[in-house]
């Protein structure tokens, strides 16, 4: 998994943002720096601006365990998901928590909420307390975030998304093939008016996107498409299915963002009389475990989050012991999980 030999000019494209390189850039001396942080009141407002200016630019954050009696090493591994809600992401922390754990770390889950200046808040309050290790679920979208954890040096995985650009190291998702998939997928089954039901998030938009484009290009009509506030609910199900109705009465097939809204279009298409499959078909995204157990069961887009928890875990481990992955970047797949709603 990992190489023996870290490579030198990767290893300082990742080094840490230090009050030295902020004293240089601000043209001042490295006390000076220091007070600015910890006493602004002692330091002229002039000087200020120009310490502040500098630590913006640079993606300074301060080390806030510098002064704590620890060692270099703090054995602590940040995990951050947009939602506990649910149980999308919990082979992941499980895989985390059980794969770190053998390591000798422990793992910190964070909810970082779908909107960036939550995230890159919640990110400031981590970096500054300088964990082995930070995972990401999905790639960091906003520049100052990114501007964050570049200068940070804290071994950075992404997750769950693909990016041209990653951080440091990436366990890649296409959502935009997801999309493309299911969109064939029903097509092959006769489905071709079909729909979306997408939560407003980055990777749930891509996914509709990319089903809309595939429907479009196999011939069928363009799929009507709502998006919901995320994270995404059942009762957002059944009201997402009669929103859709109302927009065009003939749908057969509705591709939803997550299986907690597909089973609530379920509930409401059975509440309706419609046959499932016949009349409507669904397909949910993350194969919980109750889509196998529902009546009708749910078909549903599975990705191994046990799996991204584990090659993470590998990745934060041979970075931490001044290592390098074998592969910085590394594809997830994903497979139909096909059920009786198909």
């Amino acid at each position: 998994m990992s190489s023996e030999k870290p490579n030198p000019s990767r290893s300082s494209e990742r080094a840490s943002v230090t009050v030295r390189d902020v004293a240089r850039a601000a043209g001042v001396a490295m006390i000076t720096v220091s007070r600015a942080i910890n006493t602004p009141q002692a330091v002229s407002p002039q000087t200020l601006e120009k310490v502040n200016a500098a630590i913006q630019s640079l993606g300074y954050v301060p080390n806030l365990m510098a002064g704590s009696l620890r060692l270099s090493r703090s054995h602590l591994v940040t995990v951050l998901v947009p939602t506990i809600a649910g149980s999308l992401f919990s082979g992941m922390i499980t895989a985390l928590t059980r794969s770190l754990g053998a390591k000798g770390y422990q793992l910190i889950v964070g909810q970082s909420g779908y909107d960036m200046p939550s995230e890159d808040a919640l990110l400031r309050a981590i970096i500054g307390r300088r964990p082995d290790g930070i995972v990401l679920t999905g790639v960091m979208h906003s520049e100052q975030g990114r501007q964050l954890l570049k200068a940070s040096g804290i071994p950075i995985v992404e997750t769950w998304d693909a990016t041209p650009a990653p951080i440091d190291m990436l366990l890649s998702l296409s959502h935009d093939a997801i999309g493309a998939a299911v969109s064939r997928y029903l097509h092959e089954r006769g489905k071709t008016r079909q729909a979306v039901l997408a939560g407003d998030d980055e990777r749930a938009r891509l996914r509709a996107q990319s089903f809309v484009r595939t429907a479009v290009a196999l011939g069928s009509p363009e799929p009507k498409v709502i998006h919901m506030r995320a994270p995404t609910t059942h009762a957002q199900g059944r009201d997402g299915l009669r929103q859709l109705q109302a927009m065009q009465k003939d749908i057969n097939a509705v591709f939803c963002s997550s299986d907690l809204m597909a089973a609530g279009v379920l509930t409401e298409a059975i509440a309706q009389g419609l046959r499932v499959p016949d009349d409507l078909a669904v397909v949910g995204f993350g194969d919980m475990d109750f889509a196998a157990s529902m009546s009708p069961s749910i078909t549903s887009v599975h990705v191994d989050g046990v799996a991204i928890g584990e090659q993470a875990a590998e990745m934060i481990d041979a970075r931490a012991n001044g290592l390098w992955p074998a592969q910085q970047v590394v594809e997830i797949g994903f497979h139909i999980v096909a059920r009786e709603s198909t």
